[in-house]
């Protein structure tokens, strides 16, 4: 006998919970909406620019990501972040920093050794860096205070190309929203296109509100998160969509609420072996993969629970209130005296 994690026939009404799922939606963007509003949203380096160095001690070396992080923040460098590059057992280490306090011991010796390259006295010091002091500064500091590194990578990001980066991940978000409205509406129809478009918005919108409440920021790994999840939503918003036109050829008698509810029902099973094993490989990541990684896959795992969600109680629901408002309330009904009885 086949294993099934939803067993035939089962019937939940999940459209009789519309109502309560679309205040439960609302108030959650608005609750992410108040928080951008008073705490700001915080933006990674891809966005906001600044400067991105990896280091590798060398053998021997006592490091770990806390002496950086302390030596970081007490020296004035802004915003860092520091975590570990590769196996747990090389020392090698991405520090990220938008810039540096003014004031700060970093800025003042930034300041003294950019005045000493000009004057000609220490121009050596920023052979290679393309004149980034302030990269000077850190790499003298952690090896007077710490120990022995080699630089592996270097990388600036201008304000201008943050800005640029930010637009564009924009537009993209923007661009795919408009192909899948193109897409749905010539696959089902005008009044199934909105619906699947509402309930990516929709994850998007509360996967960002989550990630402003838990205080992360956006950068570029977040960015293509959201991009896989509006993939994700949609592949499993297209197969209830599916369904729901198959029943509703068939079931040219039925109510439209019933034909919906049997339709997300008949494909429950596939919705939550799809959610499951994806969900599966998405914490193996989050817990295994590595701070570089990690808020790829959180953001990930809080998608792939909302675009879930959405698929069942935010497309369905909306097709339905389309179906009804401006459409005939249901599928067409069967013409002529030789029409055989529909299937119920």
């Amino acid at each position: 006998m086949p294993f099934e994690i939803v067993p035939s026939g089962t019937h939940i009404d999940f459209l009789g919970k519309r109502q309560i799922c679309v205040v439960l939606s609302a108030g959650l963007i608005a609750l992410g909406a108040v928080f951008a509003g008073v705490n700001g949203v915080k933006v990674g380096l891809d966005f906001a620019g600044g400067t991105e160095v990896q280091l590798l001690f060398d053998a021997g070396v006592d490091v770990d990501e806390e002496m950086l992080r302390s030596l970081t923040a007490d020296r004035g460098f802004e915003g860092a972040q520091v975590v570990r590059f590769g196996d747990s057992d090389i020392d090698e280490f991405l520090i990220k920093y938008k810039g540096v306090e003014e004031g700060s011991v970093a800025a003042e010796a930034a300041a003294r050794m950019e005045a000493e390259a000009e004057e000609g006295q220490d121009a050596q010091s920023a052979i290679g860096l393309e004149s980034n002091f302030q990269v000077v500064v850190l790499e003298k500091f952690i090896e007077q205070e710490i120990g022995a590194h080699t630089e592996q990578r270097v990388e600036y990001v201008g304000p201008r190309v943050g800005a640029e980066l930010r637009e564009d991940g924009v537009n993209a978000l923007l661009i795919s929203a408009l192909f899948i409205l193109v897409y749905v509406a010539f696959r089902f129809s005008s009044r199934f296109a909105p619906g699947a478009v509402v309930a990516v918005i929709h994850d998007l919108a509360i996967t960002a509100g989550i990630l402003v409440i838990l205080g992360e920021e956006f950068d570029l790994r977040i960015l293509a998160a959201m991009l896989a999840i509006l993939g994700y939503s949609l592949n499993d918003t297209i197969i209830i969509y599916d369904r729901i036109r198959e029943n509703m050829e068939l079931r040219t008698t039925a109510d439209l609420v019933d034909t919906l509810n049997a339709s997300v029902n008949q494909t429950l099973s596939r919705t939550v072996l799809t959610s499951v094993t994806t969900l599966i490989a998405l914490l193996s990541l989050y817990f295994l993969g590595g701070e570089v990684i990690q808020p790829f896959a959180e953001t990930m795992l809080i998608g792939v629970l909302v675009g879930t969600y959405s698929s069942i109680f935010i497309a369905s629901p909306l097709l339905l209130f389309l179906e009804q408002r401006y459409g005939d309330g249901g599928p067409p009904k069967p013409k002529g005296p030789g029409v055989n009885k529909a299937v119920v």
